[in-house]
């Protein structure tokens, strides 16, 4: 396999105009590692029962996954600059491969869960040397189409994710449906070996330190709000952890300024336009995670639906997410405004969270058709024309860097969602219940099957409050991205201009 990287262009872009290979192959390792996210949950039960785990370490098999990827994927994107955008994008997906192979044959939970953080690792890098691929091998239009269809791709890997998983754990066992996972992983890595390669024109050598610091403080504050729930926010692990995170936090922030080569250039955060539409991947991201992952248990437990009948009314939040990316990206070709679309679809993700506080088990359907539609729309948009606005203001030398900060926000932003959601449910149903047992029993749908009760009362109030918060927070974060885009400045990025 030859992944020699050839001597660097004058410019930082590419060799040549890009391999028919490029965007299929692209295209095909962010469906998968799209599907590894939201389809593993389904597995949990199978490997919980051949295991024979439970709690904590069987939920570490989603957990470790979503906190390797946020905490790779901006390491991957700087390295991909640095070594080689296809070079990395190959062993990413051969990385990817190799944590799947291994969870298909772990004999043990805890074997099980380090195989999961090797498959995040890989995942992060198959997205980030990913966008940066297309980022560098496309100008205008076609960038904006081929981000559009990445994120097309995406929402498509997420909808489906849950059903293919489930289909092949019923045809194969969950053994055999991560060694499908390993089959096309290894697919890709030999599909990539057909594109061209790409790094940055001006490289220096490898920020170790930078990278060092980055992970650990992703991965101890992501253990915080990941164990905190059990643990006990005044726990001395927790205050030790967040503390010892927040530390390497600011250290991190201090190597960067004073490196020749960071992994987060400070000159990039300081870049108004691109942060303002970060912060909008962020803000959708929020908005969406939560009713994507939570809303079907209620569904289900209070609203009296079967597990199909829920999947089915879940389409009316993922369905836009398939066909909103291309909408959005012909608008924006065709000179509508970027900044007003992503403002639009942040009013529609802020407004559908508001309205599902109207949920109630009465015709339940009804109730959440209009705001999941109005979220599922914003979150499709968004999809369709964040990245490709956002990688237009870097340099052709900090695409990877630039690609691996979007999806680091996206990977941190969906397991602070889903710990987040979770510890408000349960946190609330205690207080109103008065039982922490009786609380993790309501929130993970186990109610009275005979009509209202306080269970279900208790559960309908609790997601109302926890909504608040989540559409108080969108409209805040919105805000923010309204006045940076807008901002109108230029700041100039190491290695070149962006406005």
């Amino acid at each position: 396999m030859d992944i020699t990287v050839p001597p660097a262009p004058a410019r930082a872009a590419s060799t040549g105009r890009p391999s028919a290979f490029t965007l299929p192959v692209v295209l095909a390792g962010v469906v998968l590692v799209a599907m590894s996210i939201s389809g593993t949950a389904v597995a949990l039960p199978s490997i919980g029962a051949d295991l024979n785990a439970s709690g904590s370490s069987l939920n570490w098999v989603v957990a470790g996954y979503n906190l390797a990827f946020a905490a790779m994927t901006l390491v991957a994107g700087s390295t991909a600059d640095r070594i080689g955008r296809r070079r990395v994008f190959i062993a990413a997906a051969l990385v990817f491969a190799a944590g799947f192979a291994a969870t298909a044959f772990s004999p043990s939970i805890v074997l099980t869960d380090v195989a999961r953080v090797v498959s995040g690792a890989g995942g992060a890098g198959i997205m980030a040397a990913g966008g940066a691929i297309l980022a560098a091998g496309y100008d205008g239009a076609a960038r904006n189409r081929a981000f559009a269809l990445m994120g097309t791709m995406a929402g498509i890997g997420i909808a489906v994710g849950p059903t293919l998983s489930g289909l092949l754990i019923a045809a194969t066992g969950w053994r055999g449906s991560f060694a499908v996972y390993t089959m096309v992983g290894l697919l890709i890595a030999l599909g990539a070996t057909r594109t061209r390669e790409s790094r940055a024109a001006e490289t220096g050598g490898i920020d170790w330190a930078g990278s060092v610091l980055f992970v650990a403080a992703l991965t101890l504050l992501m253990f915080v709000i990941l164990e905190s729930p059990a643990l006990g926010w005044t726990h001395p692990v927790t205050l030790v952890t967040a503390a010892a995170g927040l530390v390497a936090l600011v250290v991190f922030g201090a190597v960067q300024r004073r490196s020749a080569s960071p992994v987060l250039a400070p000159s990039l955060v300081a870049n108004h336009g691109f942060m303002g539409w970060s912060l909008a991947t962020l803000t959708t991201s929020i908005g969406f995670l939560g009713a994507l992952v939570f809303l079907p248990t209620y569904l289900q437990s209070v609203g009296g639906l079967s597990p199909a009948a829920a999947g089915l009314a879940m389409l009316l939040l993922t369905a836009p997410v398939l066909v909103m990316p291309m909408v959005a990206v012909t608008l924006v070709n065709r000179g509508v405004s970027a900044r007003v679309l992503i403002l639009i679809a942040l009013a529609l993700v802020t407004g559908g969270n508001f309205w599902l506080m109207a949920l109630s088990a009465d015709q339940v359907v009804a109730v959440v058709a209009a705001p999941l539609l109005m979220i599922g729309t914003g979150m499709g948009a968004s999809f369709g024309i964040t990245d490709g606005q956002a990688m237009s203001l870097v340099p052709a030398g900090a695409v990877g860097m630039a690609a691996g900060f979007l999806n680091t926000l996206r990977g941190a932003a969906e397991a602070l969602v889903i710990a987040a959601f979770s510890a408000s449910l349960i946190g609330l149903l205690t207080a109103r219940l008065g039982d922490p047992g009786r609380a993790a029993a309501v929130s993970s749908g186990r109610l009275p099957i005979n009509g209202p009760s306080e269970e279900s009362e208790a559960f309908t109030w609790s997601w109302h409050m926890t909504e608040l918060g989540v559409a108080v927070l969108c409209l805040v974060l919105s805000l923010g991205v309204a006045v940076l885009v807008f901002s109108g400045r230029v700041r100039r990025i190491r290695g070149g201009t962006a406005s």
